[in-house]
């Protein structure tokens, strides 16, 4: 008998289809018409949520659809709610474009639990993975969703109260797509960009916003027109010489609005671009940013500006340029991050550090609409189940609950997700180092793709602070133990965490007892070094990526793993090169190891190189 059950005449048809979803989900908790305790709806205030719960029923009271999902994950928490949202709008955007594309089965699976959570809005970034008719580049080798993916995604998401929006761009990060012909040659203005005024250029994006049209039932559609910052610089400039940037991005802009505008939709553009024409250095972030009036009179009043911030701590700023956006004539929607890129877990830190201000910023605002990005760059690596303690915590914010509310966000993330709150965010510890003095941001993925024997990451690092790798060390050991009887059937992405940790360790031991041994030129220690540690590392890296493997394929489309399986490939052939030169040195083959010598004399670099992959043709 399951610990929950509904009656169907009691409720509403659309309350009954969510209720039905769940259930299918959580069949030991929630049932139709058979079960412990009642599930009882009122209907209550916007924004207010109640969960009362009692030994025969539990009375869910709510606002709206997403507020009794809230409330129904509070319910199989074993959770007495009082909470309430200034927010009409509560979101999540979700990378498709960089390497990763989840498959339909995972987003049908995260948006019950982003439900329960009380989110009530999602969308999808894909600059080109969608497969639009006559254009058989978009998306080529890259799991693009069909037409059919899309809608059968839309149509599961609205019956869960979530509105799914596309999210897409219409003049920059489109380099995908503009490395192909025909649009090499007919539609870029540069890498990235767009041709503005080409006949072309908007017969495509016509094309574009009538296939979203058509496989989304939401009337707003994200149109992106981000970081273009050599808008017109490139064949534009060869054919029309110099016009001014402004004019470009607001004549381009008028000419999408009104295609958007004849197809029914409403657009919403990143709003970045403005700012930064506007400021001296080309900063988004620029209080002292300086927009012309005449260019502000021609933003089109039904066009929606993002302003997206994942960075600043400070809610003072957050308000600051809430109200600079309401200057620009329109109520802004604010794109905060559950940070994911360019790590290889949720990292808590600095999603915490950034999200407490920002929503403090919009209640002293009352800004009603926010969403949550969670990008890729760098290849989409975040082992990604990793975000639901993020988005739980942020959607808790987001609800009146304190950061400090573990016990909930805790009890919660388990009755929904089934996982351990404080373990995922000890495992975001990942990238996360204090010491005296301050803050270090060390990320495992920089270790486990230094090049074992130019050890750029590591010679850095070890310079600025020589007790930052030890320390990290002890770190990655502590998680592995932590994670160690976690079921990998049920938690692969835990399986992701603990052999990172284990490979990490093997590398920083290896670099470690390598260039001690060479300093020394102890020949036992440098024997001990190829015929044990190096090895052990390599059996370490082979099975994170057994388990990375496992984990990607359970969540996504195959299409970009090759990437991530290249760059471990990668590492293992050069452990195995270090090996080699240390046979040839120890047999007289080379007199040194040259790679290592000049490593040793490295002294005076503070500063962590980038990721090595961060070139990747994929970002």
């Amino acid at each position: 008998m399951s610990e929950f059950f509904w009656n169907k005449k009691k409720v509403s048809p659309e309350l009954n289809s969510m209720l039905e979803f769940f259930s299918a989900e959580y069949p030991e908790k929630i049932s139709d018409g058979e079960g412990k305790r009642e599930l009882v709806f009122k209907k209550a205030a916007s924004g207010v949520l109640k969960v009362t719960n009692g030994k025969e029923k539990v009375v869910i009271e709510g606002g709206t659809l997403s507020a009794f999902a809230r409330g129904i994950g509070s319910a199989m928490a074993g959770y007495s709610a009082k909470e309430s949202t200034s927010f009409r709008t509560l979101g999540i955007m979700i990378d498709c474009s960089r390497n990763k594309v989840f498959t339909v089965g995972f987003m049908k699976n995260y948006f019950i639990k982003i439900a329960l959570m009380g989110y009530n809005m999602a969308m999808l970034y894909t600059e080109d993975t969608y497969q639009m008719p006559g254009e058989p580049f978009f998306g080529y080798m890259r799991g693009a969703y069909s037409m059919e993916e899309l809608k059968e995604l839309d149509a599961f998401a609205g019956k869960l109260g979530i509105e799914l929006i596309a999210c897409i761009q219409t003049l920059g990060h489109l380099g995908q797509i503009l490395r192909w012909e025909p649009y090499r040659s007919k539609v870029r203005d540069t890498s990235q960009v767009l041709l503005v005024d080409a006949p072309e250029t908007y017969r495509l994006i016509e094309k574009m916003v009538k296939f979203w049209k058509e496989a989304l039932s939401s009337k707003r559609i994200h149109i992106g027109m981000d970081e273009t910052h050599d808008l017109g610089r490139g064949r534009f400039m060869d054919r029309n010489g110099y016009e001014n940037a402004f004019d470009l991005f607001n004549r381009h802009l008028g000419k999408v609005n009104e295609i958007c505008q004849k197809n029914g939709l409403s657009p919403i553009i990143w709003s970045d671009m403005y700012f930064r024409l506007g400021s001296k250095n080309m900063d988004y972030y620029d209080r002292k940013t300086k927009i012309p009036a005449k260019v502000k009179a021609k933003i089109p009043k039904n066009v929606q500006l993002c302003y997206w911030d994942y960075y600043h701590t400070d809610a003072d700023f957050y308000e600051d340029f809430i109200k600079l956006h309401r200057s620009l004539g329109s109520e802004p929607i604010l794109g905060s991050g559950v940070w994911t890129w360019s790590r290889c877990w949720y990292d808590h830190s600095q999603t915490l550090s950034t999200v407490v201000p920002c929503i403090e910023a919009c209640r002293r605002t009352s800004l009603k609409e926010i969403f949550f990005t969670m990008w890729g760059d760098n290849g989409g690596y975040c082992a990604y189940r990793s975000t639901y303690a993020g988005l739980e915590f942020a959607a808790g914010l987001a609800y009146g609950l304190l950061p400090n509310d573990n016990r909930i966000f805790s009890s919660r993330l388990k009755a929904i997700c089934g996982a351990d709150y404080d373990l995922y965010l000890a495992i975001s510890a990942f990238s996360r180092h204090l010491r005296s003095g301050g803050e270090k941001e060390i990320r495992p993925e920089q270790l486990l793709w230094d090049d074992p024997l130019l050890g750029m990451v590591y010679t850095s690092l070890m310079n600025e602070d020589s007790t930052l790798l030890p320390t990290y060390e002890k770190m990655m050991k502590e998680i592995s133990a932590k994670v160690a009887d976690s079921d990998p059937e049920t938690f692969p992405e835990l399986q992701v965490a603990g052999a990172l940790a284990d490979a990490v360790s093997a590398k920083i031991l290896l670099r470690r007892e390598l260039l001690k041994a060479y300093g020394k030129k102890n020949r036992t220690a440098l024997k001990k070094v190829a015929n044990e540690l190096i090895p052990a590392a390599i059996a370490t890296l082979d099975e994170f990526d057994v388990h990375f493997r496992a984990d990607w394929l359970a969540t996504a489309k195959p299409f970009g793993l090759e990437v991530i399986q290249l760059r471990n490939a990668g590492v293992r052939a050069r452990l195995e090169e270090a090996r080699l030169r240390i046979f040839e040195f120890l047999d007289g083959s080379i007199d040194r190891i040259e790679e290592i010598d000049a490593a040793i004399a490295a002294k005076g670099i503070p500063n962590t190189p980038a990721d090595p992959y961060s070139g990747s043709a994929y970002h």
